[in-house]
C-alpha cells in the first residue's frame, strides 16, 4: 500500500504524463536495488572518502595505480548487477512511446540491459576503458583479465564495496598493484571510459542530453540528488522554458525549489506503478 500523500503525488504525475511526452533523467538510486552503492545520503552528503579527481589521476602514476587496484576487486559486482524492476519499467515506457528520451548518470548500463535503447549516458560507462596514449577504447573485462593474470595477489582479497566499482583496499596491496598496459599501444595510462570527478561532460554527449531536453515536454528526474552540475543544469534548463519538473527521490535535491513536485518515495516501487497507468 502505498502513503496517501505519495498516491496522490503519483496520481498528479500520471495526469501531467499522459498529457505530455517527458525525458527521463535517471541517478544512482535507481541502482541501488541492484546492489551498485551511491554516492550521497538523503541530505546530498557524500558517503565517505573523497572519490579520485580526474586531474590526480592524470599526474600521478601512484594515483592511477591506486584507482586499478581497487578497481579490479569492485568490478565484478558491477558486471554481475542486473536491471531491477524500475529500469524495466523505463524500458517499457519507453518501447512504448511514452517517454522521450531516457538520460542516466550512471554508469553501469543498466538500462541498457533492461531494453532501453539510444541511452544518454551523462557520464560514461565503466564496461568501456579508453587509453589516454592513443586514444582506443578496450572492453572492460578484457582488460580484468590482464589485472588478474598480472596480480593474483589479489585474487579472493575481500573487500568494501564503494560506488562506481571502486572498493576500500589495504594500502598494502595498492602499493605491489601491477597496472595495466593498453592492448594496443602498450601505454600505461588507461582510464575508464567514465567522467571523474573534476572532468568535463564530452561536449557532443552535453549537446546531445540538452537537445533531448529541448524537445521534451518535461523532464522526470528519478533517483538522483542532482548535486552533479551536469544533471541540474538540465533541469534548470526545464525550468526555464516553462516545461513541468518533477522528482522522485528519498530525500534532498539541489533542485528542490525549483521543482513542480516531488515524491519521496522508492523509485521500485513507483515506476512499475506508473508504467502500468501510462501503458493502460
Amino acid at each position: 500500500m502505498l502513503d496517501s500523500l505519495i498516491a496522490e503525488h503519483l496520481d498528479r504525475l500520471v495526469q501531467t504524463m499522459a498529457e505530455r511526452n517527458f525525458a527521463v533523467l535517471t541517478g544512482a538510486g535507481i541502482s541501488t536495488p541492484s546492489g551498485i552503492p551511491d554516492y550521497r545520503d538523503n541530505e546530498g552528503v557524500r558517503r565517505g572518502r573523497q572519490p579520485m579527481m580526474y586531474q590526480e589521476f592524470l599526474a600521478a602514476p601512484e594515483a592511477r595505480r591506486r584507482y586499478w587496484a581497487r578497481a579490479m576487486l569492485g568490478w565484478p559486482r558491477v558486471r554481475q548487477a542486473r536491471p531491477n524492476v524500475a529500469h524495466e519499467a523505463l524500458a517499457h515506457l519507453q518501447g512504448q512511446q511514452r517517454i522521450s528520451a531516457l538520460l542516466t548518470q550512471n554508469v553501469d548500463t543498466l538500462h541498457d540491459q533492461a531494453g532501453s535503447h539510444g541511452v544518454i549516458e551523462l557520464h560514461g560507462s565503466l564496461h568501456r576503458v579508453l587509453c589516454l596514449d592513443c586514444g582506443r577504447n578496450s572492453e572492460r573485462d578484457r582488460i580484468q583479465q590482464l589485472m588478474e593474470a598480472q596480480n593474483p595477489d589479489l585474487a579472493g582479497v575481500d573487500a568494501v564495496q564503494a560506488p562506481d566499482g571502486d572498493t576500500l583496499l589495504d594500502p598494502a596491496f595498492e602499493a605491489r598493484f601491477q597496472v595495466p598496459h593498453c592492448p594496443y599501444c602498450d601505454g600505461e595510462r588507461l582510464k575508464p571510459d567514465v567522467v571523474f570527478f573534476g572532468e568535463n561532460v564530452a561536449p557532443a554527449t552535453a549537446v546531445q542530453a540538452m537537445t533531448a531536453v529541448e524537445q521534451a515536454d518535461g523532464l522526470l528526474v528519478v533517483g538522483s540528488s542532482l548535486m552533479a552540475y551536469s544533471a541540474f543544469r538540465l533541469c534548470r534548463a526545464t525550468v526555464d522554458q516553462g516545461k513541468p519538473l518533477i522528482a522522485i527521490n528519498l530525500g534532498k535535491t539541489r533542485a528542490d525549489e525549483i521543482l513542480d513536485l516531488k515524491i519521496e518515495g522508492s523509485c521500485e516501487q513507483l515506476l512499475p506503478l506508473l508504467a502500468r497507468r501510462l501503458m493502460n
